[in-house]
């Protein structure tokens, strides 16, 4: 009688073939390193400079809001100043808080502080200039008393 063994097949541990097992799950492991996705994560009221560039002094608080939106925090103590805030998280980079605090007295705009500021006016005029620097004269509108024809 022969004897019949339980297993179809003998498992032996070859160390040449656990050590390339081992390195391809190394590679693999390593490689899927870079492949989970981060998305850029914006938080909070969303600014702009050029939202911020409308504000003027004097303007009411209807149209404060209708510029730059509903605050993010208002005080109930406070009814004066408007809190924006805003917080943006890039890839592999710690998140960037930008702050923009909007102080009113008698229901009108007085003043801006935090980290966006109105570019002064008269950086906005020499900005306009640079850009006509590059329209051709017969484009250029004719402004009366500006000595341009």
């Amino acid at each position: 009688m022969a004897s019949v063994s339980s297993a179809p097949f003998s498992l032996s541990w070859n160390p040449e073939i656990m050590r390339r097992i081992l390195c391809l799950f190394l590679v693999l492991g390593l490689s899927a390193c870079g492949v989970v996705y981060k998305m850029d994560i914006r938080q909070g009221n969303l600014i702009d400079q050029e939202m911020v560039d409308q504000l003027k002094p004097g303007m009411t608080k209807r149209q404060v809001e209708l510029v730059m939106g509903t605050p993010q925090l208002s005080s109930p103590f406070e009814q004066d100043r408007w809190d924006y805030l805003t917080s943006t998280s890039l890839r592999n980079q710690d998140a960037v808080i930008k702050t923009l605090s909007l102080y009113f007295q008698g229901g009108n705009l007085e003043r801006i502080e935090g980290d966006w500021q109105p570019e002064a006016e008269d950086a906005l005029l020499r900005a306009s200039q640079e850009l006509q620097k590059n329209v051709p004269e017969d484009n250029r509108r004719k402004i009366p008393g500006q000595g341009n024809g």
